[in-house]
């Protein structure tokens, strides 16, 4: 092994969070360098083509990173929305990722993903995109994230739903696009009672 491949792939691997396969063929060097270094414990595996440092520095978020990591076009939506935006109490063991209808379901080994097929306006719109930890995330937006859990209420919970709009409400967090994203997502009359309650 090259020991000036070597150093600089850990070089890399030291400016990125994750660290994927291509970014190795990109320097022009050969992926089986990867493996070796996790064999000697210099980098860990985290996901297919994805690794990263030992000591690496990782978020609260990092299952949400990872993602993004590998599967780019979905967004993160529902429950894992509901928790990066310090929404509610839900604490899923999955992370919840919107991808369109006609994509293939993606095939992550870690973290543990919850796909849902969202389409059209509902798919594009809202859609936020925070760095975390190096990687570019799309997110849904809080008030598209509370009009896609009326949409979901069945998958989610109507418990969750309330609380995550009650929540909102009194932090009064953008609520002001939620009509429009009721409309989107085709929950308006669902959702017409509960903020004429919250209005009272």
């Amino acid at each position: 092994m090259s020991p000036t491949a070597r150093d600089r792939l850990l070089a890399l691997a030291k400016q990125r969070p994750i660290l994927r396969a291509t970014d190795a063929t990109r320097l022009g060097l050969h992926t089986q360098l990867l493996t070796r270094l996790v064999a000697e414990g210099a980098l860990e595996r985290v996901g297919r083509g994805r690794y990263r440092t030992p000591n690496a520095r990782v978020t609260e978020h990092h299952g949400l990173a990872l993602t993004a990591a590998a599967v780019p076009r979905g967004v993160v939506c529902l429950l894992s929305a509901l928790v990066f935006h310090r929404i509610g109490t839900q604490n899923p063991s999955e992370v919840w990722l919107a991808v369109d209808r006609r994509a293939r379901t993606p095939r992550v080994s870690w973290p543990p993903l919850r796909v849902v097929r969202f389409s059209g306006l509902a798919l594009t719109e809202g859609v936020e995109e925070p760095r975390i930890e190096g990687e570019l995330v799309h997110v849904y937006s809080l008030a598209k994230t509370i009009a896609d859990c009326f949409k979901y209420r069945n998958k989610i919970g109507m418990e969750a739903t309330l609380e995550a709009l009650k929540d909102a409400w009194r932090r009064r967090e953008r609520i002001g696009e939620l009509e429009a994203f009721a409309r989107i997502c085709r929950v308006e009359r669902v959702m017409r009672p509960y903020l004429a309650a919250l209005s009272a």
